[in-house]
């Protein structure tokens, strides 16, 4: 079954930049796994320190090894300091 997340993370207004950088990192190794299906990354009009990840997994499998690749790690690691708050995460199911 496909995993459906939706990720909200916020930065610290001072690290935008910085924060993106590394964002966009993510989107382009997350793309080279196996089991994405779709890894989008869309940083919101009205308040810039707010992005957001739509993310399809083939299955539970795939995204707990996404979790154990070692730029994730890194990036839960040193992103830390940079976060207004805590990520926010969504796993959905797809109604229609």
């Amino acid at each position: 079954m496909q995993i459906n997340l939706t990720v909200i993370i916020k930065s610290k207004l001072e690290n935008i930049e910085t924060l993106k950088s590394l964002l966009i990192d993510l989107v382009h190794n997350s793309r080279k796994e196996a089991a994405c299906i779709q890894y989008d990354l869309h940083q919101s009009y009205d308040e810039s320190n707010t992005f957001i990840f739509h993310e399809i997994w083939e299955n539970q499998n795939g995204l707990d090894n996404h979790n154990q690749q070692s730029y994730i790690q890194s990036f839960f690691e040193n992103s830390k300091p940079l976060l207004l708050e805590t990520p926010i995460l969504f796993k959905t199911e797809k109604l229609e």
